[in-house]
């Protein structure tokens, strides 16, 4: 890893990380400033960072360097990747706060080893497509992909790919409804 990314990395783990987030009623007057510095530090650290994105307090992304996120997209605070951060979020996502991506997961397959020590499954990245909203403390689980549209509920656990314009909610996450529209008879 190049110094400058390791002096970033410090920069966003030790200080950016810790501001306020935009909506504390001490960074009111500071608001646009402690976003500037988050979202300054991630730009570099990202492998692509969309214009407008706002990455709030306590954010946690690995080294972030197989992190995609679109334009005009919001991070709420402490959302947390479990694994490899590998993740790709497209445009105008709302992502709550709290939710966690999980990227990798154990073996447990053998009997005769307990499974702590059958090491993990290969990691697979999560897609998150256009204009998706994931409510508060959700969970995605390895390699799933949240199709254009949809709306994951807060609290659901994703173990499945969500297809575009549907809500999902629950554990597991299961189809609520539609966000299409009907056709007109």
């Amino acid at each position: 890893m190049k110094l400058g990314r390791k002096i970033r990395l410090a920069a966003y783990y030790c200080f950016a990380r810790h501001l306020p987030a935009t909506n504390h009623p001490w960074s009111i007057g500071h608001r646009l400033r402690t976003r500037q510095i988050r979202c300054f530090v991630c730009k570099g650290l990202f492998k692509y960072a969309g214009k407008n994105i706002d990455i709030e307090r306590g954010v946690c992304f690995g080294d972030g360097s197989q992190v995609e996120v679109g334009d005009n997209s919001i991070i709420e605070v402490n959302f947390k990747v479990l694994g490899p951060a590998m993740f790709k979020i497209g445009k105008n996502v709302m992502i709550g706060p709290e939710v966690i991506f999980i990227t990798i997961n154990h073996r447990f397959n053998r009997l005769d080893i307990p499974m702590k020590a059958q090491g993990h499954f290969e990691p697979k990245p999560i897609t998150i497509g256009d204009d998706v909203w994931i409510g508060a403390r959700a969970i995605l689980l390895p390699g799933v992909i949240i199709g254009k549209g949809a709306i994951v509920g807060a609290g659901a656990v994703v173990t499945k790919d969500v297809p575009e314009y549907t809500i999902v909610g629950g554990n597991p996450a299961r189809v609520v409804k539609s966000r299409s529209p009907q056709p007109s008879n």
